[in-house]
């Protein structure tokens, strides 16, 4: 076994640090004032060619690949202090202290405080079996975050989690591990201190963490990463704040994508309707048609494998790229129907192909298979793997010329019927289980369990710009199960195949937390539950109201029971689904701004609550309540038969931050806990302080084909916020061009309350009139203006609804109304509520 104990030389490199071990050489680079690279390089290639990474400071063999989105930049400056026993490197806002014998590297910020540390022995290993092992040292006071896809509490603290991402189809939601994504990136956040610090290990093999369950007495409290191959390489994010990590993280490895409006919309799905010997394409028409007539909006489709299941010697099988003209009839003017309702359709396509696809000896002769390992020739020299419905061959997409064929397979099999978005499946790599077959890794040359888990990114890198090159002005959708570090600048992800059961609704919250917490904003898991019996009635219900604030919201089952989970399965519930996904589209100008937002700084949509009240150690371990942006807090209901909803506001650091009943008004004081009475309609809401919450006023059923025009803003200025409202055509890449609008709404808080409205873009915005909802219990306001005109005061409802343009208070809501038409330009409303005295006057 390799130990780095005892520390040799430390001299700098330009641009790294080289530390010099008894074990192995490390290099240290100082990537921002705010990143430090640690690299371990116990086999001395250094390999720079990474698949993960978006910004970096050297050069590498993928440099090609990613050059419309990698960023050059110069690393940070940093000075050397060498001595006897501790060698220091000063940064700007870090300094590094490299302990020489025992080797340990310590890091403190610019306070002092620390941020990481080395456990001596255990820091930097390679055992006998070629794993790389790596220990930090942890309090019993820390809480860890993220890790990507997890099952059980979002907390991870004491826990040891695998990250070998499988197909778990029906997983249970508590304690299976892993599901189907590798993203080695976390937060450590400390209860006492409030300080959190983010650890991305960049590799792609299999690897595992131990959190603090391992404890033993010779050495501090620790955690261990450990890894099947490649380096040791760290990138320590300082925070303190976890939003800050957030961005730095996604600085590293990509912001989500900006996907078309369809995308946040109810995206259908069964994998009955492909499945069905004939008429498929016409079942699912109707599907569309009635969720028009059950007044269930919707978006898109998500088109199961079924549509490619084909006749071969060995029966019906699945096959990619190919159309079963028995169940699609004409795939072209089916694309063109499903496009003329307003639905956006996701083909399903998969990286292995049986090895009786049509297509099979083609993609042989083009060489786009992974090659066997020495030990299992597989066939023709290409490596074999369990796939579904027998023996099959796997896409090797680190090959450049296998990228261009797999693109061109997506244009002609699926682009050219109308096709605009694509759903990669299975793409986990799982059952290819000779994990020495040989991957081309840009020249390179490794091996598949090396390598598997970047296959779903290339494979949705390679889906976009298939869409991009075939359609320029189409903005792509892709849909993923699987994913690596970076996937979120690709696709939209959610948790694959989940099971029909009340712990799936309520671990599934921690599950999409997490993956907001490593950097992937648009996420979700299956409405209703995928597999396993059709959802009783009270859980479908909930599960729906739960489901309408995830980022992807899709109701998908392929149910045990032979029944099909619709909107409108119980009648008796049906006007309460129909309500809480009316709700969802009512809210989607917040949803859409959100997703705006996540593109530009990596912050997730779901929150968890201790990434806006970091300085609330109560909130740590909350893992079912979560925020909706960062102004409305969400309780759902998860339990069955629940009539009491208990509920802990968080507490602010400002004593005039308070929570109100999003239906009410009601007050709740921050920092106490509440019961809340709830019934099954009941989906308890919340107004955090300094709310500006965009909704729609007029009714939406498809966000491709219509637009808010009457914008409702609801506001809770106790004090000063801000929120920038994000607004395009929803479906083009115009927006790349500046063929959007960012109105920047700023609220000043005080007696005389000013809301401040700023636009930037060239996008001409579809809202005609705009709806002000304004929280204030103290008292009614003396005027309100309009750019300096005052408007017209209503005492009676009625007529306040009929006019164009006034305000009205609303002593039930205790909210001021105040409605006028979008000046469509930089404008200011004043919100007088200074006292007046008239009887004195």
């Amino acid at each position: 076994m390799k130990i780095c104990q005892e520390v040799k030389q430390v001299y700098y490199n330009d641009p790294y640090f080289s530390i010099q071990t008894n074990g192995a050489e490390l290099r240290l680079w100082f990537l921002t004032d705010d990143i430090l690279r640690i690299r371990a390089g116990f086999d001395q290639t250094w390999d720079e060619a990474s698949y993960s990474l978006v910004m970096t400071a050297w050069d590498s063999r993928t440099d090609s690949l990613f050059a419309g989105c990698r960023k050059r930049i110069n690393v940070a400056p940093a000075a050397l202090t060498d001595g006897p026993e501790i060698a220091t490197i000063q940064g700007n806002r870090l300094k590094v202290f490299i302990h020489k014998n025992p080797f340990i590297i310590e890091v403190r910020d610019q306070d002092g405080q620390l941020i990481h540390k080395d456990i001596p022995d255990l820091a930097y290993r390679m055992d006998a079996n070629g794993r790389r092992l790596h220990s930090s040292q942890i309090e019993e006071t820390d809480s860890f975050y993220g890790f990507g896809e997890k099952t059980g509490s979002l907390n991870k603290a004491e826990k040891f989690m695998s990250m070998a991402p499988g197909d778990a189809m029906g997983y249970n939601p508590k304690e299976t591990d892993s599901l189907y994504k590798h993203i080695p990136f976390y937060i450590r956040l400390n209860k006492c201190n409030g300080q959190a610090v983010g650890y991305f290990y960049h590799n792609t093999a299999e690897c595992d963490f131990n959190m603090g369950r391992e404890k033993r007495n010779y050495w501090h409290r620790y955690s261990t990463y450990r890894t099947d191959a490649g380096d040791i390489d760290l990138f320590l994010i300082a925070g303190p704040k976890i939003t800050d990590i957030l961005e730095r993280y996604t600085d590293l490895t990509g912001k989500s994508a900006m996907l078309p409006k369809a995308a946040l919309g109810y995206l259908g799905s069964s994998m009955y309707y492909p499945e069905l010997e004939e008429n498929c394409d016409d079942a699912i028409l109707d599907f569309i048609d009635t969720t028009k007539e059950e007044n269930i909006p919707v978006d898109g489709f998500q088109l199961s494998s079924g549509y490619c299941a084909i006749p071969t010697k060995e029966g019906v099988k699945r096959c990619s790229f190919t159309w079963n003209f028995q169940r699609f009839k004409d795939p072209k003017q089916w694309f063109h129907q499903m496009q003329q309702r307003g639905v956006l359709v996701s083909p399903n396509i998969k990286p292995g192909m049986l090895l009786v696809h049509p297509l099979l000896e083609e993609m042989k002769k083009k060489g786009m298979f992974i090659e066997a390992s020495k030990d299992n020739p597989g066939m023709d020299h290409c490596a074999i793997g369990t796939w579904w419905g027998g023996p099959g061959l796997f896409v090797d997409f680190t090959h450049p010329t296998t990228r261009k064929h797999w693109k061109d397979y997506i244009k002609d099999n699926l682009l050219r019927y109308g096709c605009r978005s694509i759903w990669n499946d299975n793409c986990e790599y799982d059952s290819l289980t000779d994990k020495d077959a040989k991957v081309y890794f840009e020249g390179a040359g490794n091996t598949i369990g090396t390598i598997k888990s970047i296959m779903s990114n290339l494979m949705c890198q390679l889906s976009n710009e298939a869409i991009v090159e075939y359609d320029p002005d189409c903005r792509p959708f892709t849909v993923c199960r699987s994913g690596h570090a970076g996937i979120q600048r690709y696709a939209q992800v959610w948790a694959g195949d989940n099971l029909t059961c009340w712990d799936s609704l309520r671990y599934n919250i921690a599950t999409i937390l997490g993956m907001g917490l490593s950097g992937v904003a648009n996420h979700g898991c299956d409405i209703g539950g995928f597999y396993g019996p059709s959802p009783e009635p009270e859980l479908f219900v909930r599960w729906v109201q739960n489901g309408i604030f995830q980022p992807r919201f899709s109701i998908h089952s392929v149910n045990t029971d032979n029944t099909v989970t619709e909107p409108w399965m119980y009648s008796h519930q049906k006007k309460t689904i129909q309500e809480a996904i009316a709700l969802r589209y009512q809210l989607s100008p917040l949803l859409y701004s959100l997703m705006a937002r996540a593109h530009e700084t990596g912050l997730p949509i779901m929150q968890s609550t201790f990434t806006l009240f970091q300085e609330d150690p109560a909130t740590y371990d909350e893992d079912i309540d979560f925020f909706f942006g960062d102004h409305l807090l969400v309780a759902n209901v998860v339990e069955k038969g629940q009539t009491t909803r208990t509920v802990y506001f968080p507490k602010a650091k400002n004593p005039k931050e308070n929570f109100y009943d999003f239906y009410t008004r009601k007050m709740y004081r921050s920092g106490n806990q509440y019961d809340i009475e709830v019934t099954l309609d009941s989906i308890p809401l919340f107004v955090r302080s300094g709310a500006i919450i965009p909704m729609s006023e007029n009714r939406l059923h498809n966000l491709m084909k219509e637009k808010t025009t009457s914008l409702h803003l609801l506001l809770a200025p106790d004090v000063d916020s801000q929120f920038t409202l994000y607004e395009d055509d929803g479906q083009s890449n115009e927006y790349l061009l500046g063929n959007y609008l960012k109105t920047t709404i700023h609220v000043q808080a005080a007696e005389k309350t000013r809301i401040l409205f700023h636009h930037e873009g060239n996008y001409p915005t579809d809202v005609e009139q705009i709806l002000l909802d304004v929280i204030h219990h103290e008292q009614a306001p003396f005027y309100i203006q309009l750019d300096q005109e005052t408007l017209p005061h209503f005492l009676h409802r009625k007529k306040f609804e009929e006019a164009s343009t006034g305000w009205y208070y609303s002593q039930s809501l205790k909210s001021v109304l105040i409605k006028y038409n979008n000046p469509k330009a930089d404008h200011e409303v004043l919100i007088s509520f200074e006292k007046f005295d008239m009887i004195g006057m």
